[in-house]
Formats: C-alpha cells, structure tokens, sequence
C-alpha cells in the first residue's frame, strides 16, 4: 500500500530558513556583539597589562637647598615615574595625602634616616611600587627609609579593591535595571508618562541598591570603613546616573542603547577606573577618561569616603550628577521626539 501523503504544510528548506533569519538586523546585532567583545580584550589588556608608575603626585619634605636637589633628582628619573614638589614639613605632607593632592612624599632625616609616606588605602599597587622605588634610591645614596602608611587600607579591603567592585556592582545595577525594563515593556517609553515612571523605578531601585550595598561592604562584611550613609548615598547616586544614562540611549537608539551603554561602562569605564590600577598607573588614555566615567568617579569617591575623610569628591560627585541629570532628560526627551507632539497621554498602559 502506497503511504498517504501528509495533509500538512511541507517543512521548510534550510536555506529559505537561513534567507528569513538573515536579516540586516540581525547581522547589525551580531557584528556589534562581536565588535563589543574585541574592545572588551582590546580595552582590559590594553589598560592592565604593563603597569607603570608616570607622574606621580609626590611629595619632598627636606631643607630648601635639599628639596630642591631632591626634587632635581626625582624629576630625572627614566620614565618619569614621579611629579615631585617641594612640601614645607611633614603635617603638610600628610595634610596632602589625606586631600589627595599627592599620593606619597619622602621626608628627609638629618641622620641618614628618611621617612616615605605612602597611602595604601588610594591603591595598594601605587603604594607597593612607591616603596620598591624609593628605598632603591635611596639605598643608593647610603640612606635608609622607613615607610609610614599615612592612608592604610583595610585588612579586609584587599589591595584596596572593594571600593572598585562596589562601584562596578551598583553600576551593573543600574543598567541591568534599564535592561530589564526594556524586556518587559519594549527599550523605548511610550510616552512622556511612561519615561517618568521608568525614572522613578530607577530611583527606587537605585536606593535600595545604594543602601544594600552600602550596609554588605560595611557592616556585613567590614571591607570598607566609612560613614554608612555616605556610601548609601553614592551607592545610590552610581546606579541612577548609570540607569538613567542607559534609559536615555535605549530611547533614542532601541536596544542598541544597551550596547552602547555597556560600551561606555564596562569596556571603557572599568578598566580606566583605578581599581587594579590606581589612575597615575594606567596608560594616558584610561588615565584621563577614567575620571569622567561613572565606574572612574565612583571608585575614586568610595575610596575617599573609606579612607580620606570624605575629602576630594566634589569633581567625581559632579560628574555622576551630570550623567544623572543628563540621562534623566535625554530619556523624557526621547519619549517626546517618539510621540512627535507634546500631546499629554493617559497613565495607564505608558510604561
């Protein structure tokens, strides 16, 4: 007996299913994954791979004659490993390492007896390196150092990473949230409502994550030292800037945004953040776009709050507000161009 032939449609050839899924969307999706993957490598290796000391902030505290032979001296250096300057004593030299203004200074004795003092708590690889460096020197000239940490780090902050990872992890947060608003409800607000309530989901998000973060480093955990509020408050400030950056490029470029947003973020901002390697350590380019991305400025203020009394965060703050106030209105505005008219829709169904 002959078989029936099915009544259903004939499956479809492999090559016609290929034809349909190719499409120049998804070829743009998939050359940009694989563009984001190689600056990635590009990015980490290229920031992390040959760590060098290149003008450090440094202090010399020696009588004027002295100071200024020493500074000659330092400033001759191969490679330039050292930005000294002259310092009247050694209260000023420790009031400079707590603003942050130098990162370590050489106080010189009278009996062949030098004191270095380095900052641990600014990044335990600077400090480290600082130590090697100049008790080669000046075992050299026949003198001895010791070494004073002006700014230690926590014994539970290993190599001063936890103020790093703090700030990575709120700023993850904050485009995962942005991320996940997109999968629900669609990568652009359906109106002016919707990107209203998507910046205040952001904003609750951003303060529980702020203070969750907040209380696992610091009572929890006891990584990091400093006032618990402060930290809930930059906790806070990191993922909304972050979200609301991310909000802003999904509402005008879809979920190219996301992309973009991590390009900026992960790619860019956190190897150029002084994590691993404190910003005088970083090849030029991480060091200076570092400070004016949010994983940068975190860093930099958390280490400050943990370590420095709270002192030299007035740039970092400004800059993640920036990045807050700019998304924040970047992100009603792409709701306003979508609609094309200022026309005030109804709450319900706006997300």
């Amino acid at each position: 007996m002959t078989p029936t032939k099915g009544t259903g449609p004939a499956p479809e050839s492999l090559r016609g299913a290929v034809k349909r899924a190719v499409t120049p969307w998804t070829v743009l999706v998939v050359s940009g994954v694989a563009v984001l993957q190689l600056l990635f490598i590009a990015s980490y290796v290229g920031a992390l791979h040959r760590p060098e000391m290149r003008d450090v902030p440094f202090g010399v505290v020696a009588p004027p004659t002295a100071a200024a032979q020493q500074t000659a001296r330092l400033e001759r250096l191969p490679g330039s490993p050292l930005d000294p300057r002259a310092v009247a004593d050694e209260a000023s030299a420790r009031d400079q390492i707590m603003d942050r203004r130098i990162d370590g200074a050489l106080i010189t004795g009278p009996d062949g007896e030098d004191t270095l003092l380095v900052a641990s708590g600014g990044g335990a690889v600077l400090a480290t390196d600082l130590q090697r460096l100049v008790t080669g020197l000046e075992r050299t000239e026949g003198r001895t150092v010791r070494t004073v940490d002006a700014a230690p780090a926590s014994r539970r902050d290993f190599d001063g990473l936890s103020s790093f990872y703090a700030s990575v992890g709120w700023c993850v947060g904050g485009y995962l949230c942005a991320a996940m608003i997109a999968i629900i409800a669609g990568a652009r607000p359906a109106g002016l409502h919707g990107a209203v309530i998507r910046l205040g989901c952001m904003a609750l998000v951003s303060l529980v994550g702020g203070l969750g973060g907040a209380v696992i480093i610091g009572p929890v955990l006891g990584a990091l030292p400093g006032s618990v509020l402060a930290l809930w408050g930059l906790g806070a400030l990191i993922t909304f800037a972050v979200g609301a950056a991310t909000l802003a490029l999904q509402g005008f470029l879809d979920v190219i945004g996301i992309g973009l947003a991590i390009l900026l973020v992960v790619v860019a901002g956190n190897p150029s953040a002084g994590g691993a390697l404190p910003p005088p350590m970083l090849p030029p380019f991480w060091e200076a776009i570092g400070p004016a991305l949010p994983p940068g400025a975190g860093t930099w203020s958390a280490r400050s709050i943990a370590y420095f009394e709270g002192n030299a965060v007035l740039g970092p703050l400004l800059v993640l507000s920036a990045w807050a106030l700019v998304g924040s209105v970047l992100t009603l505005l792409s709701a306003v161009a979508r609609r094309g008219r200022r026309q005030q829709e109804p709450l319900a169904g706006a997300f």
